[in-house]
């Protein structure tokens, strides 16, 4: 408890600048942390998702079926449910055209299905470069709240007739704590950005399977429709 109210003293003693670091600090810990908890979310949300679609979608049902599912889902489907919905729309719009060759669908049908994909890795990826920045700046951010305390405690010493360690023991400690807050906030986001963009990678890696493996299927429904004509 005198810890805790030692601690806090030494911070509300501070001279002005190193308060403002440590505020800015204190921000950035916060931020980072709403991310991490918001990023954690989406992309377990988003893996789940997946793994359901990638179920029912291997499991042998009606395309039609499950296009007319993924269209009914609220807030609109994501993730690889996405990328289908867009593959599927663009080839049954192209397949009712009628004069469209079974390259030029599957080319089209491709080329839409990239555009979802693009969305939805966009979509898991936003917030990760603030996470990247915070990890990257906090600590000199830290640094240089700690620099500019010990040398506003320096000079303080310089005019003082006598120095001794309890002297010196307060400014350097309130000028240490910036440090320390830089570290605080710059480490957690640095694990979860590493996390974090790992997961994403592995999910575009899925994502990029997932296209080219329904691209093959929607060639050989396209050169079906095309032999019935």
């Amino acid at each position: 408890m005198n810890m805790n109210m030692d601690v806090m003293r030494l911070v509300l003693d501070a001279s002005w600048p190193v308060q403002v670091v440590m505020l800015l600090l204190l921000a950035a810990s916060f931020v980072s942390w709403r991310i991490i908890f918001q990023k954690r979310g989406l992309i377990q949300g988003t893996k789940s998702a997946s793994d359901d679609f990638e179920t029912s979608f291997w499991s042998g049902g009606d395309l039609n079926t499950l296009y007319r599912s993924a269209t009914r889902v609220k807030g609109g489907s994501k993730g690889m449910s996405s990328i289908f919905e867009a593959g599927f729309r663009e080839f049954n719009r192209l397949a009712q055209a009628g004069d469209v060759t079974a390259e030029k669908i599957v080319d089209e049908c491709r080329r839409a299905m990239r555009v979802s994909q693009m969305r939805e890795v966009d979509r898991l990826e936003q917030g990760l470069a603030t996470l990247a920045t915070i990890g990257s700046t906090s600590p000199y951010v830290g640094l240089f709240g700690t620099v500019w305390g010990i040398m506003s405690a320096f000079m303080q010493i310089g005019n003082m007739q006598s120095v001794t360690l309890a002297t010196v023991a307060g400014p350097i400690a309130e000028a240490l704590i910036a440090t320390a807050m830089g570290l605080f906030a710059a480490i957690p986001a640095v694990i979860a950005y590493n996390r974090y963009a790992d997961k994403v990678i592995r999910l575009e890696i899925r994502y990029d399977g997932f296209t080219e493996e329904f691209s093959s299927i929607l060639q050989r429904h396209a050169r079906a429709k095309s032999r019935k004509v």
